[in-house]
């Protein structure tokens, strides 16, 4: 039971996280993508297809992006 706790502590301390990211507009996609790209380095999908999420995306989905620093961060992100 103690171990579930802990497992729900460390889900939700991870998505408020990633909640508390800055707003990036749609106008931000060059540098979201950009840091995405550094992020997943040989593992990023093509620039286009990554251009066309980010602009689908929502404000505080790119914000997510722009706060993540590891690939695992990133998968956290509506994006």
């Amino acid at each position: 039971m103690r171990l579930n706790s802990v497992l729900l502590i460390l889900i939700l301390s991870s998505l408020v996280a990633c909640s508390q990211a800055d707003s990036v507009p749609e106008s931000e996609c060059d540098k979201v993508v950009a840091h995405a790209k550094s992020v997943l380095k040989e593992n990023a999908p093509s620039k286009s297809d990554m251009l066309k999420q980010c602009k689908a995306a929502s404000d505080e989905a790119r914000g997510c992006v722009m706060a993540a620093d590891k690939p695992m961060k990133l998968l956290k992100c509506d994006f």
